[in-house]
């Protein structure tokens, strides 16, 4: 009986084991497509597909809507037309899923307060997305705005 309880239990240790690796590897396929997709390539209408309709993106000041937020990528796109966004590293936990990422691009147009440069500009950031249900319901990020900021000449830069 014993034996029976020991087999049955690590059983069911393994199946969660492999569902939860399952969930994650799942959760890490929807962030890199919203990655490749939507940030890098600029295909906004799916993110009818991959974004929770209540979606938040939780800022240090101000927490945003899929709306601005979706509008805040859209100024990135005006202001660097060769924008990528590449995602590095992917690290998931739960539901959660951790992007480090690169972008880079050439500041040609306006957008999201930014002037037009000329000027190439690359800059790492992390971002952590919860998915549930394939969706991305919730995001924290963080990238380095002051580099960015030097690169493009707006700043002075650290000598």
């Amino acid at each position: 009986m014993k034996i029976i309880i020991s087999v049955s239990a690590c059983s069911l240790l393994l199946a969660g084991s492999l569902f939860a690796s399952s969930l994650q590897e799942q959760n890490k396929a929807v962030a890199r497509r919203a990655f490749e997709e939507i940030l890098s390539q600029g295909h906004y209408a799916l993110a009818e597909q991959l974004y929770a309709r209540d979606f938040i993106n939780h800022g240090i000041h101000h927490d945003a809507s899929l709306e601005e937020d979706q509008a805040a990528l859209k100024g990135w796109h005006q202001a660097f037309s060769d924008i990528t966004i590449v995602p590095e590293k992917f690290i998931a936990e739960g539901d959660l899923v951790t992007i480090y990422w690169i972008a880079r691009g050439t500041n040609t147009g306006t957008g999201n307060g930014l002037p037009a440069t000329g000027k190439k500009a690359e800059l790492a950031g992390i971002t952590i997305w919860r998915i549930v249900d394939a969706k991305i319901k919730e995001e924290w990020s963080a990238f380095d705005q002051l580099s960015m900021m030097q690169q493009l000449g707006l700043l002075p830069a650290n000598k």
